[in-house]
């Protein structure tokens, strides 16, 4: 999967953007500084005048390809849900059981997630983080029904619909197979939410991920 990956191409919603980011040094260095900066010191404090004193660049220079940090969020996360995306369909093609793919496809986002070398400009596993502690902050708002018509979860959406597919594979007469895969993905984010910030109310622990209790949740309810 890794040299797969190494030839991986992005492609994110026009509409996040002003100017594709990936297309220029310093719009990669946007992108892998603003990771870094929301990771440490979260969303709400994060300012383009922080990021551009970070890359030692005018602040205007960043307000050239993101109109505002709400879309720098979604366009990091769609970024995220993207790369997760790709890496579902390479760990479930060609795999015929509907159990072991379904077993696949629930560990790709209920891990703990580790840095990929062949994306040198984005650290999966800061930008999993961010995921965690600020993807809520991308839907909840009073432009979510506007903006997911402007197609900006439409990624997101791909990877929940891919997890549903398997489930039907597995259970073609179970009725809830779009709650139960939403399920599994938002609450495998709140679960590792919990496990960092609410330990007394989850049973995960910095040993353990999500995917156990996914994986025996969801085959307890299909099977």
């Amino acid at each position: 999967m890794q040299n797969l990956l190494s030839n991986l191409k992005i492609t994110i919603n026009e509409k996040l953007y002003v100017k594709d980011p990936e297309t220029s040094e310093l719009g990669r260095n946007i992108l892998k500084n603003s990771i870094i900066l929301i990771d440490e010191i979260g969303f709400e404090a994060f300012t383009f005048k922080k990021l551009g004193e970070k890359i030692q660049s005018n602040e205007s220079s960043i307000y050239r390809y993101f109109e505002n940090k709400h879309k720098l969020l979604v366009y990091l996360t769609s970024w995220y849900w993207s790369w997760m995306e790709y890496r579902m369909a390479f760990a479930t093609t060609n795999v015929s059981n509907p159990i072991e793919k379904l077993e696949k496809a629930i560990k790709l986002v209920t891990e703990n997630v580790v840095d990929d070398n062949a994306t040198p400009h984005i650290n999966e596993e800061i930008l999993s983080r961010i995921i965690v502690e600020e993807f809520t902050k991308t839907l909840m708002t009073k432009e979510v029904d506007n903006e997911n018509k402007e197609g900006f979860f439409l990624v997101y959406k791909r990877v929940i619909n891919r997890i549903i597919d398997i489930i039907k594979e597995v259970n073609s007469d179970y009725p809830y197979a779009k709650s139960l895969a939403s399920n599994i993905v938002e609450g495998a984010l709140h679960q590792h939410f919990l496990k960092n910030h609410l330990k007394t109310i989850t049973n995960l622990s910095e040993k353990e991920c999500a995917t156990e209790f996914y994986t025996d949740m969801a085959k307890k309810i299909l099977l």
